[in-house]
């Protein structure tokens, strides 16, 4: 019987969908913005999928919205070992390390934790300075998620909670937030983790190389004066803006239209409220992971992608390096109709066939 520890950090990805580009000290003015969890919906994804890979598993929870809540919904009693010092929506991370300390006195096989790179140091963290080899594994629930340690999807994270049977090392990569919302992404190693070894578990984000000027230049030859584009975040994009004279945010979300710039480093209703009849989302898939939609990018909501086309940009080393393409907008019908093959443009007039899957 596998016995697993399940910790969901419910404040995970909070700030995402409304352009905050991270939670950490932000929930409040998350809140304000009208923000909702969306961790929890991600926790049980996750726990549906554990349970029908296995019957024969254990599982170990925090009470209330850190875990409890979540496997009693999809039909699992857990054991639950403790409860959050916080609210339900301000939960701590001393709240996530108490809960993994005591996983620890139970002799489990895996943490399963949900949120993002910040959670992951803090599992990761913990378990290192009690010198034990525990394997841990992330549901992706944050707006960063640069770290080995996350299954690609809510779905298959739980499948390999259940059925994995090696372990790797893995490397936990953290950013500060403050510099990311200032347009600096400094990427720092954390810990070293064991993790599952599974090729649903995603690679650290590398940088793509590689010239992007003609596919800049091959873009914006082509739009239309009626036409919304939504720059996505990412150098890639950000060529393309320059060539726009858009002088907006590296890493934010910004919206053009007819030679202006509607919307600065926006948050996904203010994305909405500047489209048009006619939009395009230009997006650049992130180096050594693959995803295009679902890192980084949430403030691109589903309903802005069902009203727009997709243009996918990249040179044709970060394809080379990654693969394969990926989607986790959270909303399932729309990653399944987004999957397959794609066309991605890698010069001016050159386009290279990629999977999404």
């Amino acid at each position: 019987m596998r016995r697993i520890g399940f910790v969901v950090n419910p404040i995970a990805g909070m700030g995402g969908r409304v352009g905050l580009k991270g939670t950490d000290g932000k929930v409040s003015e998350a809140i304000q913005r009208g923000a909702e969890m969306r961790a929890p919906d991600r926790a049980r994804d996750a726990l549906v999928a554990l349970a029908d890979a296995s019957a024969e598993l254990k599982l170990y929870t925090y009470g209330g919205v850190m875990g409890a809540d979540q496997a009693r919904e999809v039909g699992i009693e857990p054991t639950v070992v403790g409860q959050p010092d916080g609210a339900k929506t301000e939960t701590r991370a001393t709240d996530t390390r108490d809960a993994v300390s005591e996983y620890l006195k139970h002799d489990i096989d895996l943490v399963l934790f949900v949120g993002g790179d910040g959670t992951a140091v803090d599992v990761a963290t913990l378990i290192e300075e009690t010198d034990q080899e525990i394997p841990i594994l992330g549901v992706p629930a944050g707006v960063k998620v640069y770290s080995e340690v996350f299954g690609v999807s809510p779905e298959a994270a739980g499948h390999i909670a259940a059925t994995f049977h090696e372990t790797e090392p893995a490397e936990v990569n953290d950013i500060d937030e403050d510099e990311y919302r200032d347009g600096e992404v400094k990427t720092e190693l954390r810990a070293l983790a064991s993790v599952p070894a599974a090729e649903q578990r995603q690679s650290s984000k590398q940088l793509g190389g590689g010239s992007v000027q003609g596919l800049a230049e091959g873009f914006t030859e082509e739009i239309t004066a009626d036409m919304t584009c939504v720059l996505a975040p990412g150098s890639t994009v950000g060529t393309i803006a320059e060539k726009l004279g858009v002088d907006g945010t590296a890493l934010g979300v910004d919206v053009y239209r007819g030679g202006e710039l509607l919307v600065e480093d926006g948050a996904a209703d203010e994305i909405r409220g500047a489209l048009g009849e006619n939009n395009v989302v230009v997006v650049s898939p992130i180096g050594g992971q693959g995803f295009v939609f679902g890192r980084g990018n949430q403030q691109i909501s589903p309903d802005v992608l069902r009203r727009s086309d997709i243009e996918i940009v990249a040179s044709r080393r970060k394809l080379d390096d990654i693969g394969v393409l990926r989607v986790d907008t959270g909303d399932e019908a729309l990653d399944e109709r987004l999957r397959g093959w794609q066309r991605v443009r890698v010069g001016r007039h050159e386009r290279r066939l990629m999977e999404v899957v």
